[in-house]
């Protein structure tokens, strides 16, 4: 009775989303997967396979010769456009597993489930990321753990850049090599041996280590390897700047220099000055006590801070942003450029920037004792942190000081400190250090209370540990890694950058309803919010995960403060994540129920980004939408339907900059682990898995898996399943042969030891599990 009725729940849900019969036939029940894509033993897949339907059975009609058919053909984009309306096709982004390449997904259309494809061809020459439709069969094809076909790939929405790095293969007798890509998930290559090195053919294996890059051209449906063309010889697998060369052209990251036609759009006439006529447009801020707290390390500085006590006690605090859409006039080479890069990217070693050095870290970054443009937004606000008034606009500020986070952390630790000049960068001799001093401690006291109001109020904010390294100035070699610290100072800072962000939001919403570039932050997907409170409750854990406010509140209340407690606060935060989405830009006027414009993890209405617009392109477009409210600037020369291609593009290269960040962490790692190991840490279990598990490696707050192969002194293992998780039982063989087995269970928060060393493969490395009399517990 109750799975009938819970059966005619979902179809009536299903009937209000316009999900029809035949997609509802086709969904996946109750399947979970692991963090990484992995599916657990066990669970039930329904699907095809591509065999038990005539219709997609692959047939050689040809003679003797011909090539047998490997995939489907692509339809045209009436066929899919006619599909799609008539609920016969979903369309998805496709999601293959790093770890288990044959294995894909993508989301049903209310996002609660997933359709799971299994193999190379079913997923029909598509490579991770694009954008896909598949056509779910009739329930009588369905098989376990099999396959949905056909999957159709347009054209017009391939995503991934057909770009790969690899390594080539000498074929003789062929007139191709063969291109392996590092990344599994993309197919081997033929190469024409004209692309490759002129004496590859007579000294191929001079190039074993050699790193190419390699674009796919075709992808014939006769062949399972794609053709494709060598693109550059990047240089020495294991080196830095050939394998961070590769990351960039995988990912399609524009690292050129600009052209003359972008750069004969900056000021000609060095050193520039502000002009005359532009200081009178604006509020002239530069005697006020303003300055910078930034990274030691950062040069493009596009935000600033400053905080006076007024005469009734209450204080006036300004954020001031650097004013880059003054230099960026709308729809010329500059703004193109800049529109396409949509991020600057931040690498270990470099920044590849979004606009000229010369704007970000000459004319628009905001270096001290330096005349500079800004928007301003500026608040009358009370001790406690509420807002009496508020002004935006326009403005010159001459920063007095560039602190970092650890000279602000210092004034905080020390309130009645009297800091010497030696001990802080050059200063502004009108504005003495105890002023700024004080300054950043009356920030430092409203950004308390702000932040207290922010949680109260119920907000979440799910710190996940990142890895940082010390390079040598020559060589740009790891010297050391440390876990960044997030303090007082960065909190600070972030306080008021969300204070200024909301602000705007609302400011230019009320302006423009129909135009306004905005960020929504959707909430975390059901399914998995569901999967998650289940295991937590059945591991005891009280974890409420009914709304961000209770979820923020349950992590910092139930886990007390001793070092077993901290780990599996991160272990438990990282579980947590799953199931969050992306935060995305978008334009209100594309969406219309202001529900969905809501920031979760925040819990504001509206949000949007002002704040960074050095590096990030939407806030360009935010500042242009503030200064024509102001009218201050011109009007936005953009209507609904390009702002909102421009937030989707700005979004695509968002998740691009955040992936090629992660990999240029990952080879600065493998680096340090293939220079300074093998390196020895504790590490707490995050998940099982039937034959392996992840562990994050708490010195360096990394993730790992660890596969249970049995090996000299383990004698095997067992797994079985504990209600929603999963246990592994390794059996490792005495120091004595008199003595019993030693078993070691290894579940959800066990404590363990491991090693990290290299492999022997080109920055590859491999965490072993000590053995518990050696250390392991």
């Amino acid at each position: 009775m109750e799975k009938r009725s819970i059966r005619n729940a979902q179809q009536d849900c299903e009937r209000k989303q316009g999900v029809s019969d035949r997609q509802r036939r086709g969904q996946r029940r109750d399947t979970t997967t692991s963090h990484d894509g992995d599916i657990e033993s066990g669970e039930e897949l329904i699907a095809l396979k591509p065999n038990d339907s005539k219709k997609h059975q692959n047939k050689n009609k040809g003679g003797r010769g011909s090539k047998k058919q490997v995939f489907e053909p692509y339809m045209t984009l009436e066929e899919v456009s006619h599909g799609l309306k008539r609920g016969e096709l979903i369309q998805g982004t496709l999601r293959i597993n790093p770890k288990k390449y044959h294995e894909a997904f993508i989301p049903s259309p209310d996002d609660t489930w997933d359709i799971f494809l299994d193999g190379i061809v079913a997923r029909n020459r598509a490579l991770n990321g694009d954008s896909v439709v598949v056509q779910i069969l009739p329930r009588e094809q369905w098989k376990v753990r099999c396959l949905l076909l056909p999957l159709y790939l347009l054209t017009e929405k391939k995503k991934h850049s057909r770009a790969a790095t690899g390594f080539l293969k000498f074929l003789p007798d062929k007139r191709f090599a063969m291109f392996s890509p590092v990344d599994h998930r993309v197919p081997r290559i033929n190469v024409p041996l004209t692309d490759c090195p002129q004496d590859f053919s007579s000294r191929p294996g001079d190039y074993t280590n050699t790193l190419f890059i390699c674009r796919i051209t075709n992808w014939a449906v006769d062949n399972n390897f794609a053709e494709g063309r060598l693109v550059k010889t990047l240089g020495q697998a294991g080196e830095i700047e050939p394998e961070t060369e590769g990351i960039l052209m995988e990912y399609e990251v524009d690292f050129s220099e600009f052209s003359d036609e972008v750069l004969d759009c900056l000021p000609k006439t060095l050193p520039w000055s502000i002009p005359p006529e532009e200081m009178r447009r604006r509020r002239d801020l530069r005697k006020e006590c303003i300055f910078t707290i930034d990274p030691s390390t950062a040069r493009d500085l596009d935000d600033a801070l400053s905080c006076q006590q007024l005469p009734d006690g209450n204080f006036e605090v300004g954020v001031h942003i650097a004013d880059v859409s003054y230099f960026v006039e709308e729809g010329n080479a500059l703004d193109i450029t800049a529109s396409k890069r949509a991020t600057s990217v931040y690498l270990v070693q470099k920044v590849i920037p979004m606009l000229p050095r010369l704007l970000c870290e000459e004319l628009c970054s905001l270096n001290p004792l330096s005349d500079r443009l800004t928007f301003s937004v500026i608040w009358k606000i009370t001790p406690e942190g509420k807002i009496l008034s508020e002004w935006f606009g326009r403005s010159v500020i001459r920063s007095c000081v560039k602190l970092s986070y650890d000279h602000a952390q210092s004034m905080i630790e020390a309130p009645d400190k009297l800091f010497s000049a030696e001990e802080l960068p050059p200063v502004d001799p009108e504005h003495p250090i105890d002023e700024i001093h004080q300054a950043v401690l009356n920030l430092h006291s409203i950004a308390k209370n702000l932040r207290a109001q922010r949680f109260s109020g119920g907000a979440l904010r799910l710190d996940q540990m990142k890895l940082s390294f010390t390079l040598d100035k020559e060589s740009m070699m790891p010297q050391g890694c440390y876990v960044y610290e997030y303090r007082d100072s960065n909190k600070l800072v972030e306080e008021f950058m969300l204070l200024a962000n909301i602000a705007t939001a609302h400011h230019i919403y009320k302006s423009f309803p129909e135009l306004a570039l905005l960020r929504c932050h959707p909430p975390p997907k059901t399914r998995l919010v569901d999967e998650l409170q289940e295991l937590c409750d059945q591991l005891g854990i009280n974890v409420d995960l009914s709304s961000a406010g209770a979820l923020n509140k349950s992590l910092n209340t139930i886990l007390g403060n001793d070092e077993y407690s901290s780990a599996r606060k991160e272990v438990l935060t990282h579980m947590c994540s799953r199931p969050m989405q992306m935060a995305l830009y978008f334009c209100t006027g594309v969406v219309k129920d202001e529900l969905h414009f809501k920031h979760y993890a925040l819990n504001v209405p509206l949000y949007t980004h002002f704040t960074s617009p050095i590096r990030r392109y939407p806030d360009i477009i935010v500042h242009r939408l503030l200064a024509s409210s102001l009218r201050c600037g011109p009007q936005l020369g953009l209507t609904t339907e390009q702002v909102q291609k421009q937030a989707s593009h700005c979004n695509d290269r968002k998740t691009v900059s955040k992936r090629v960040q992660e990999l240029s962490t990952d080879l600065y790692f493998g680096v340090f682990v293939k220079e300074c190991g093998p390196l020895d840490s504790e590490a707490m279990v995050m998940g099982v898995l039937d034959q392996s598990f992840d562990v994050l490696i708490l010195r360096y707050g990394v993730q790992k898996r660890i596969y249970c192969k049995v090996k000299p002194d383990l004698n095997n293992f067992h797994h079985r399943k504990v209600g929603k998780t999963s246990e592994l039982t390794l059996v490792w063989k005495p120091k004595d042969l008199d003595e019993p087995p030693v078993e070691q269970v290894i579940s959800l928060f066990t404590l363990v030891e491991v090693q990290l060393k290299a492999d022997g493969g080109p920055l590859k490395y491999t965490a072993v599990l000590k053995k518990p009399d050696d250390g392991g517990s």
